[in-house]
């Protein structure tokens, strides 16, 4: 089965722009959590969100296009797969006039229980929410 895709849309800032005159990389990165956070918050309820937190163990990013002031860009994300208490969660960011992929991302997280901050199993309730 196909995993869901889910969008958000927005014009590049002002404040996002580096020396160089296009997005600095820092920027796509914090793209990429706040879309994965989005995409959590979407999905589960308040008392999956109280009992539950994500925590970043790594990040990979490609650069394949620069971006700059007032693009419309598309941020995609999904969650490929996931086991024991880790999930791999894809991210694309994408130029939506020309279809252009400009970044692409794979960041693998840890589910932890939000109160003791120790490891959590994912379990059926939570993996089902993203398919």
């Amino acid at each position: 089965m196909k995993p869901e895709v889910f969008e958000y849309h927005l014009a590049v800032p002002k404040s996002a722009i580096d020396d160089m005159e296009h997005v600095n990389n820092v920027v796509y990165l914090q793209w990429v959590q706040d879309i994965a956070k989005k995409h959590w918050e979407s999905k589960t309820d308040k008392a999956i969100q109280n009992t539950y937190v994500w925590v970043v163990l790594n990040h990979f990013i490609e650069y394949h296009h620069p971006t700059f002031e007032n693009e419309k860009i598309t941020l995609q994300t999904w969650v490929d797969n996931y086991r024991g208490v880790k999930s791999e969660r894809h991210t694309k960011i994408i130029n939506t006039t020309t279809q252009k992929v400009l970044v692409s991302a794979k960041t693998s997280w840890c589910l932890l229980y939000k109160e003791s901050l120790r490891p959590a199993r994912i379990t059926d309730e939570i993996s089902t929410l993203f398919l």
